[in-house]
């Protein structure tokens, strides 16, 4: 009995640094993504349109230059540098990356004030993730001179998000009320939402997750990578809105204010660039009172189409803004 108990514990220290060696290396390890259930991720893959590959405009600072314009003798007034300047097609190459999102939450936390107290507020906030699945759509010409699209390969590319809350509520004449919150990051939300959602993957807010390209996912080796957005102080009758998410895409189009410019102005003056941004649309169906995240819906309600710019069961679209 005695020799077995002095066995016992003379293999004391070997296993206590078993132990000790196995805490490290799970303390030392990266947390695993969580694995979600199924459903409880949205994914809105890639928009990759050979419209927007091609933009046709009048180079405007070419044609308000009254010097080109002049009538040839001995050539077509089309083959003229003012001629050339009608409806130029400016082509490039566009990529988009994939878009996953969990459902619309809420949170409450104390959050910092400009006189250095804290404030008890309600936090809108959405769990995303990105993925790069490396498409591109480029413009390639044909043999016979038209051009056609074909997919393409990219590399790393930064997401620059802008996330913009936008009420689709409507006063009693009909007019929007127009209400925009702007993604704002709030430090103090950041580590209870990470608590609370525990996705096992840093959970970076706007300005984190800008920091980093973001390489090409390829099969089962996924460079995925997780955020946040959030909003306080959205009003809490609001009923329909939509989630713009801006920097997926680098789609983008322009307009020319031709009236707006003369020569010998700056090239651009007048002109008005928008950018492809994915719409989500959501609504709930409750009041002022005790709001709650369960009352969150994702898709526009029958009849509330026309809310959103979209027909009745659209819950998300793409959109220039």
């Amino acid at each position: 009995m005695h020799r077995f108990a002095y066995i016992s514990l003379a293999c004391l220290p070997l296993a206590a640094s078993l132990v000790f060696c196995s805490a490290a290396s799970s303390l030392a390890a990266p947390p695993a993504e969580r694995p979600l259930a199924p459903g409880v991720l949205t994914t809105i893959p890639p928009s990759l349109e050979p419209d927007d590959t091609v933009s046709t405009h009048d180079v405007i600072e070419l044609k308000a230059n009254p010097d080109l314009s002049w009538k040839p003798e001995f050539m077509a007034a089309n083959e003229t540098l003012a001629g050339m300047a009608n409806q130029v097609k400016f082509r490039r190459e566009i990529n988009c990356l994939e878009f996953s999102f969990k459902p619309l939450r809420m949170i409450e936390v104390d959050v910092p004030t400009a006189s250095g107290s804290t404030e008890h507020k309600l936090v809108y906030y959405l769990v995303y993730r990105i993925r790069n699945t490396g498409q591109t759509l480029k413009p390639v010409e044909g043999k016979d001179g038209v051009y056609g699209t074909q997919p393409g390969k990219g590399g790393a590319v930064r997401f620059l998000p802008q996330f913009i809350l936008e009420s689709e509520d409507r006063q009693a004449n009909g007019k929007s009320v127009g209400k925009q919150y702007l993604d704002r990051v709030i430090p103090a939300a950041d580590a209870a939402i990470a608590d609370r959602e525990k996705i096992g993957q840093p959970l970076l807010n706007s300005v984190e997750i800008a920091e980093q390209p973001i390489p090409v996912s390829e099969g089962r080796i996924t460079h995925d990578v997780w955020g946040v957005a959030t909003w306080v102080d959205v009003d809490p009758r609001m009923d329909f809105f939509t989630i713009l998410v801006g920097g997926l895409t680098n789609s983008y189009r322009w307009t020319d204010n031709a009236a707006a410019y003369h020569a010998g102005d700056p090239p651009g003056r007048g002109r008005r660039f928008t950018r492809k941004m994915l719409q989500l649309n959501f609504w709930r169906p409750g009041d002022e009172l005790q709001p709650n995240e369960r009352e969150f819906r994702y898709g526009p309600p029958i009849g509330k189409g026309d809310l959103y710019g979209v027909s009745d069961g659209v819950a998300y679209h793409w959109v220039y803004r």
